[in-house]
């Protein structure tokens, strides 16, 4: 406490002793004869303060030489404030040395007296800004400025006072600390800074303190770390402080300046709360028709606490409704849902009980001495009654049935009631979208199941259909159940051959070897297999040629029982063959096989099976028969080509003289425009194309000029000389190197009109069909009989 004392004692006294040596009389003080050692470089410049006392007493006394002066910021009076002077000891004080002042400041900031050498400070200083200045100094002729002595360099310094509070930058401060913290919990530490010369003086000495937040948080003075100075603070009371720090200067004495910042202090979480429910009993009603995994009622257990510390499971631990409700927990809602697990039936049960346990999901094993994070709740279920569809007495049915059985006849039966009190009577029906071919009926009342149409296994073993059951007293109560019907077999198909077998008999064979081997099918599915009995028909059990051996594996071997088979003589062999099953009764079938007789290397390769390929050349083989014919073949279609060719090309291009076009057939697939078409050519000057005007016919040459089409006509109105028309055109096709020699094509612009024998057109005709007798049709013969009566009776019916 002493030291605390004489310390605030020697902060408040220090400014004021700086500030009564600055307010002192200036006083020069004599310079010794040999320059002091603080002079710089030697110079014999000197900053001195002689005091008039002194110097007319002429008192020797050892002078103080600095290099450096000082001067208060922030001072403001109403002269300049001296900061010292110079003095060199050239100066006898005649007024012939003259003092320059250079460096920081010098001329705006500190001004001299080149006569005595005061210095002045003539503006308000800041030591925050600047906090010292270096400054040149030297003694130079007043009359001719030559330097009297090397140039000296000193420093001003700013002496600091306490004229800057305490900021703090980084507010205003936020922290958390979990809620239930012990005391002394460090919450978080802020800082101020003081503008101020932390080196001179308490001016920039930081002491803090809380101003408001007591007594829930506390704060040390010099470091400014905040902790709590309560234990066990609850979030649930109170979530957040606001606490006001104060930074003072000075130690924290009085006079010092201070700066302030808020800190918001918020309490977090933590699991000290158990979940509670907000009632002990819930009553939830449900139909008993309700689907399964419907909600049917939610419970909720109040957590205090936020966040995952809230975070509740949800389960049933007993009851009578264990196995036929579940709880889920909603993690948003933070609540239970109760759910269906199982059907309801009114009929059986009308209510049920649980008992249901919310628990938190995260604990904090620092408070489980605060007891269970656990909490119970009674939850009573009543079922209510509803109109519900018929029961079938079994999910599926699966029914049997042979494919002869009777038309008519029961297969099986389905039966269905209602499960409600009022006991509906129930009506069946089949879904015909599942039985589009109508194979089964059902009674209405019974359920019965029978056969409409006959059934045949190897077409469809399985049927598929759907029954409908129906309450007679409410017609939307529906229910269905899926049926199966199995068709079961009975033996009605005959065995044949597995596919169409041909044998090939090699001529130069031998007994005993094996033709071909043949296996037989049969449609019909016996329950141990098939199994079947091979034979030659009563009549060739004997055959002189042919013998038949059974394997092993329900196939059949033909052998030949003699060589020197011969296709000339015979050809082709059919071996009829008795298949025959093992059901019962066993059926039958004959199946023949074809066996031909063939030509065959010495290997048993067949070659040829023809009779026409003993009439080939002795090594030619078919295939080289076979080429042979196509180049032939090939041959003369290249002739017959070269020869048409030909024949085209020696033709005449034009008309002989003792030919008549009217003796060619000439078709024309469009329509003449009658005698007002003046287009069309004379026949006149067709038939005689050599006496028009003198010109030959020519013959057909290559253009070598390009066509120029010539300008459409008009069509010629009547009376115009057809003759002349005809012959202009005619000489446009003679000069014409492109146009065709003796034929043409004519586009008729229009149908004439006024001709005798009318238009052939059918578009124009004004008849209609009932003007006309179809009757003549039947005179055609057969086919044009029938005909004709459909046109009779046809005009029959328009004139009724």
């Amino acid at each position: 406490m002493p030291e605390r004392l004489w310390e605030a004692l020697w902060d408040l006294w220090t400014p004021l002793l700086i500030l009564w040596i600055t307010l002192l009389p200036p006083c020069v003080y004599s310079a010794p004869t040999t320059p002091a050692p603080a002079l710089m470089s030697g110079s014999r410049l000197e900053l001195s303060r002689l005091s008039e006392e002194q110097r007319v007493l002429n008192r020797s006394k050892r002078g103080w030489v600095w290099n450096q002066m000082f001067v208060l910021e922030e001072f403001s009076g109403p002269e300049p404030i001296l900061v010292g002077r110079l003095h060199t000891d050239l100066d006898p004080g005649s007024k012939k040395i003259k003092y320059i002042l250079s460096g920081d400041g010098a001329g705006t900031i500190f001004q001299i007296n080149d006569i005595t050498g005061d210095i002045h400070a003539i503006k308000r200083l800041d030591r925050e800004e600047k906090a010292e200045y270096t400054l040149t100094a030297q003694a130079v002729d007043f009359e001719t400025n030559k330097p009297l002595e090397p140039p000296s360099e000193f420093i001003i310094k700013v002496q600091d006072i306490n004229d800057n509070a305490p900021e703090f930058l980084n507010g205003p401060y936020h922290a958390t600390v979990p809620e239930m913290s012990i005391l002394g919990t460090s919450v978080t530490n802020v800082t101020a800074t003081d503008a101020d010369d932390p080196v001179y003086g308490n001016s920039a000495k930081l002491v803090y303190s809380i101003l408001e937040g007591q007594p829930y948080f506390s704060i040390e003075p010099e470091t400014a770390i905040i902790k709590t100075a309560l234990p066990n603070m609850d979030r649930e009371a109170k979530e957040e402080y606001l606490v006001v720090i104060q930074a003072k200067d000075m130690g924290g004495h009085s006079g010092g300046l201070s700066g302030t910042t808020t800190l918001t202090v918020t309490l977090s979480d933590v699991n000290d709360n158990p979940p509670k429910f907000a009632q002990s009993l819930y009553h939830f009603s449900v139909p008993e028709d309700v689907v399964l995994g419907t909600a049917i009622g939610r419970v909720k257990a109040n957590d205090q606490d936020i966040g995952e510390n809230a975070q509740s499971s949800y389960d049933i631990i007993d009851g009578d409704g264990t196995a036929i409700f579940e709880i889920t927990s909603d993690a948003q809602a933070q609540d239970g849902v109760l759910r269906l697990r199982k059907p309801l039936d009114f009929e059986t049960k009308k209510s049920y009980t649980l008992k249901v346990e919310a628990a938190n999901v995260h604990v904090d094993p620092r408070f489980s001495g605060r007891g269970p994070f656990k909490d119970t709740a009674t939850v009573k279920i009543v079922v209510e009654d509803a109109d519900e569809p018929p029961v079938f007495s079994s999910p599926t049915y699966l029914l049997e049935v042979h494919e002869n059985a009777a038309l008519n006849s029961v297969i099986g039966q389905v039966t269905a009631r209602d499960p409600d009190i009022t006991a509906s009577p129930i009506r069946f029906s089949i879904d015909r979208h599942t039985d589009l071919e109508r194979q089964f009926n059902i009674n209405a009342d019974d359920g019965k199941i029978t056969l409409a149409t006959p059934l045949d296994r190897e077409l469809s073993v399985w049927h598929n259909i759907t029954i409908i059951a129906t309450e007679i007293r409410n017609h939307s109560q529906i229910s269905r159940v899926p049926v199966a019907i199995k068709v079961l077999d009975v033996n009605d198909n005959a065995p044949e051959f597995a596919s169409e077998y041909e044998a090939f008999l090699c001529e130069n064979g031998k007994p005993g070897q094996v033709i071909q081997t043949v296996s037989a099918m049969d449609k019909d599915d016996p329950k141990n297999g098939h199994y079947f009995l091979y034979s030659l028909l009563p009549e060739m059990v004997n055959n002189p040629n042919f013998t038949i051996k059974k394997n092993e594996d329900n196939s059949l071997s033909i052998l030949a029982k003699h060589n020197g088979f011969n296709r000339q003589k015979q050809e082709v062999y059919l071996l009829p063959i008795v298949i025959s099953d093992s059901g019962n009764p066993p059926l039958s079938s004959t199946s023949t096989l074809t066996i031909r007789v063939c030509g065959c290397s010495s290997d048993g390769v067949v070659q040829s099976c023809n009779v026409e390929a003993y009439v080939l050349p002795i090594g030619l083989s078919m295939g080289a028969l076979i080429a042979i014919l196509a180049c032939i073949i090939l041959l003369l279609v290249i002739v017959v080509l070269f020869v048409t060719l030909r024949r085209h090309k020696n033709e005449p291009l034009i008309i002989k003289d003792d030919e008549d076009v009217r003796e060619n057939i000439i078709r024309y697939d469009d329509e003449g425009g009658g005698e007002e078409d003046t287009e069309a050519f004379d026949i006149a000057t067709l038939q005689n194309p050599d006496g028009i005007n003198g010109f030959l016919p020519r013959k057909d040459i290559k253009p070598d000029l390009q066509f120029m089409p010539r300008q459409g006509l008009a069509p010629v109105p009547n009376g115009v000389d057809v003759d002349e028309f005809i012959n202009v055109r005619l000489h446009e096709a003679d000069n014409d190197p492109t146009a065709p020699p003796y034929d043409s094509i004519q586009i008729y612009g229009y149908e004439g009109r006024g001709s005798v024998a009318g238009s052939l057109s059918s578009l124009e005709s004004a008849t209609s069909d009932s003007d006309q007798n179809f009757d003549y049709l039947s005179d055609w013969g057969p086919r044009f009989k029938r005909l004709g009566e459909l046109y009779s009776v046809g005009e029959s019916d328009k004139e009724t």
